[in-house]
């Protein structure tokens, strides 16, 4: 296997011809993105920052991109949701695929300290593969399939799916909405209900600006808000990214005192319906919890009532380039864990 280092256009068209629908997080869109916050680069830039894993035989296999990352005068490289493959590889090839990447990034740039990518396969017993020094990756998620229509959707959830989605329709008194040009404008209401389920859910959100620049920047083609309001208020809403087939529930947040209304039951719902209009098949909620992710586990009673299976997904993993750096950082969390226990 090896790598071929290309441009955008190029590398899009061919995930194009092969009908690989790429990950936002794989394309052009979502490094121009990237490249607007602090710290963070596109790897190689835009004339060959993007990388095709070919086969000994010739055959593209798989699509990714890696964006820099800076952080406490050290260096790793993030493929958020990469690679994409063009379908799913053997244990022996994705192997195969770890090796030609981290060889290629070791002569391109040495000071990278790590690489983070999807991987499928544990190799953690191999040495090659480990739990990420930060973030909480899944393994799993729940994907609601938007295809054939509103009862089409509400026919593939699970008994308790459907019968809180048809109690929030009777008991939701509010109005929900596509509010993508209101976020774009003033995202204030909404951070507003960001902040108080932070509060209530024992997260810090993200800077108000934040989320606005992530609106602006990726586009009403890539990024839509969507809103439950009741009274003209701001109770409930979902930022979802869009690429391809496929939109990702990427941010959501909802007051207290809509809870009992059912409002999110209510906004998920709307919102898988209004995405199947927009020949989106694919609505992705985006993580739940296992022995893999336990912390995670909080969400799964919510999310998995909207379909009657689970997905697995490759999770994050860490690829170390710079193994005695590496070891270090892997050492210094374990101290600053045992240390606040």
């Amino acid at each position: 296997m090896k790598v071929i280092a290309t441009d955008a256009a190029a590398y899009e068209k061919k995930a194009a011809d092969m009908s690989v629908d790429l990950p936002l997080e794989q394309t052009g869109t979502w490094r121009r993105f990237q490249s607007s916050i602090n710290g963070r680069t596109p790897w190689r830039g835009e004339d060959d920052g993007y990388l095709l894993l070919q086969s000994d035989e010739g055959e593209v296999r798989a699509f990714i991109t890696f964006i820099e990352y800076e952080t406490h005068r050290y260096r790793f490289l993030r493929a958020m949701h990469g690679p994409a493959w063009v379908s799913a590889p053997s244990e022996q090839e994705e192997r195969q695929a770890l090796d030609t990447l981290r060889a290629f990034v070791r002569a391109q740039a040495p000071r990278t300290v790590f690489l983070r990518l999807s991987v499928m396969h544990d190799f953690s017993a191999q040495g090659l593969t480990f739990p990420t020094l930060s973030t909480v990756p899944y393994d799993q998620t729940v994907v609601i399939d938007t295809r054939g229509g509103d009862e089409a959707i509400l026919s593939r959830m699970k008994p308790r799916g459907r019968r809180d989605v048809r109690k929030s329709i009777r008991e939701f008194p509010g109005t929900l909405a596509d509010e993508s040009e209101q976020a774009a404008a003033s995202f204030s209401d909404y951070y507003r209900v960001m902040a108080e389920t932070g509060a209530r859910d024992g997260f810090r959100p993200a800077p108000q600006g934040d989320y606005e620049k992530m609106i602006r920047l990726l586009g009403p083609e890539h990024c839509r808000v969507f809103a439950a309001r009741i009274d003209g208020r701001v109770v409930a809403w979902s930022l979802v990214t869009l690429s391809g087939r496929r939109a990702v529930r990427f941010y959501a947040a909802m007051h207290s005192d809509a809870m009992h209304l059912h409002a999110t039951d209510r906004l998920v719902y709307w919102e898988a319906c209004e995405l199947g209009r927009r020949s989106i098949t694919d609505y992705d909620l985006m993580g739940i919890g296992d022995d893999f992710a336990p912390s995670l586990k909080g969400l799964n009673e919510f999310k998995t009532k909207f379909s009657k299976q689970v997905t697995p997904v490759a999770p994050d993993r860490d690829v170390a380039i710079r193994t005695g750096f590496y070891s270090l950082l892997r050492h210094t969390k374990s101290l600053r864990t045992r240390l606040h226990h």
